[in-house]
């Protein structure tokens, strides 16, 4: 905790002085551009991997960045998906996975989580990701084959179970809000990102091409006027 307790003073007098404008903007309100739901392990920065500041994204984390489908029952990820969406009226919606990711080796490996029966449980959502892989991989695909297919077509299911959700659907079908599918690489840096119309994960440069391209001739614009 001393690391911690020194990381908050050094944010509060070095840190937080240098932003004091966009805190003071944030204390009266949030708007962010996107619900970002990724899983909770502690190598997932994403403030570091987006490059965006305090207020941009509203996230949610957990084991396997996981999206149960839409039910009468209550749950934290379904309460701050119909938040995000209804309330705050965010117009993305990432599901971002990662490699190396304990709970979709979990998720293949049900037997190993024994000693685990809520985890053993929660991943229960990832499993028809998993029969999916059982049909698509060939038959002498290697576990890391294996395992890259998994975090794509995990990230595939939960995009599908988001559609599921009222305040996701209602959206979609006014053409308001956007899915994005997203799988990071831990050791390489390397986002790859859902290209529907390809029905396959590309790089995120590649994917997002034409957006990237605007933005920056605006930008030019703008520093031209």
């Amino acid at each position: 905790m001393p690391k911690f307790a020194t990381g908050v003073i050094r944010f509060k007098n070095e840190v937080y002085p240098d932003k004091k404008e966009l805190f003071e903007k944030l204390s009266k309100g949030q708007s962010p551009e996107a619900l970002f739901i990724t899983c909770s392990d502690s190598r997932i920065e994403t403030a570091m991997i987006t490059q965006t500041d305090p207020g941009e994204l509203f996230i949610c984390r957990n084991a396997g960045n996981i999206v149960p489908p839409h039910t009468n029952h209550t749950g934290g990820m379904t309460a701050s998906i119909e938040f995000a969406v209804a309330a705050l009226e965010v117009p993305h919606i990432v599901i971002c996975g990662h490699t190396e990711c304990g709970a979709m080796k979990g998720a293949m490996n049900p037997e190993d989580l024994g000693g685990l029966p809520h985890v053993k449980e929660w991943l229960g959502y990832s499993r028809a990701a998993v029969d999916v892989v059982a049909e698509i991989a060939a038959d002498d695909a290697d576990d890391e084959t294996r395992m890259k297919l998994l975090l794509e077509q995990n990230v595939i299911l939960q995009l599908q179970h988001l559609k599921t959700h009222p305040s996701v659907a209602a959206r979609l079908a006014k053409g308001n809000l956007v899915l994005h599918g997203w799988v990071y690489d831990i050791k390489t840096g390397d986002v790859e990102a859902f290209d529907e119309a390809r029905n396959k994960f590309v790089p995120v440069e590649t994917r997002y091409a034409k957006e990237v391209a605007k933005m920056a001739a605006s930008t030019a614009s703008s520093c031209a006027d």
